[in-house]
């Protein structure tokens, strides 16, 4: 069907093919507003990204800035990235009547190389996202790298999954990281995989400011 439409058209005058991309997204717009129209609900998300390709937080962090730019209150909690400076963290400090920004990770486990630490380290910062998530002062938490957490087991993951599954109604919950859980999946409204095809740390460049952090 597909064959005889482009036959069609390549028969076409401009003037009829600029009539004919008319008509059809006229067509596409009707279609569009109908299917608009039944999404009626608003409501806060629980929004995941995973997957082993770069941007996850980048991503994250862009939601923060879509909010800020609206008004709205924005807690984050990093679960990982503590030890180090990053570019996103010295924008947001400049907005201290917008954001609240707790970095808690004290780098990977194979930087610290002490279980009991990085335990010590994850319970504090889920503490703190406790608080924030239940605190109606905000409009959206991002917890960066959670699911690193969750994947070495440093908290229990029904507790987790608990408290996200009771956040409040108008809240949005961003959870960052690899190796998201299943069940975290499960109950998340919007799962984003993010998929490496090709990365300059392969060919020896070293991570960078601006881009990696």
């Amino acid at each position: 069907m597909s064959d005889e439409r482009t036959k069609k058209t390549d028969l076409m005058s401009e003037a009829e093919r600029d009539a004919y991309h008319a008509d059809k997204m006229r067509k596409k717009k009707e279609a569009r507003t109908r299917m608009l129209a039944t999404k009626t609900e608003e409501r806060g998300l629980l929004i995941v990204h995973t997957g082993k390709g770069k941007g996850k937080s980048t991503a994250a962090f862009g939601m923060v800035f879509r909010s800020i730019g609206h008004g709205f209150p924005v807690g984050v909690v990093q679960f990982v990235k503590g030890a180090w400076g990053t570019g996103e963290r010295d924008v947001l400090e400049k907005f201290p009547d917008l954001v609240t920004i707790r970095a808690m990770g004290e780098g990977f486990t194979w930087d610290t190389q002490d279980r009991q630490r990085d335990l010590a380290a994850a319970r504090a910062a889920w503490e703190e996202a406790k608080r924030m998530i239940a605190d109606p002062h905000y409009k959206m938490v991002l917890l960066d790298e959670l699911n690193i957490v969750l994947r070495y087991d440093y908290l229990p993951l029904e507790e987790v999954l608990e408290v996200l599954r009771n956040k409040p109604r108008d809240l949005h919950v961003i959870v960052t990281g690899r190796n998201a859980k299943d069940e975290l999946i499960e109950i998340a409204d919007l799962v984003t995989e993010m998929t490496e095809i090709k990365h300059p740390f392969r060919s020896g460049v070293k991570a960078q400011a601006g881009v990696e952090f």
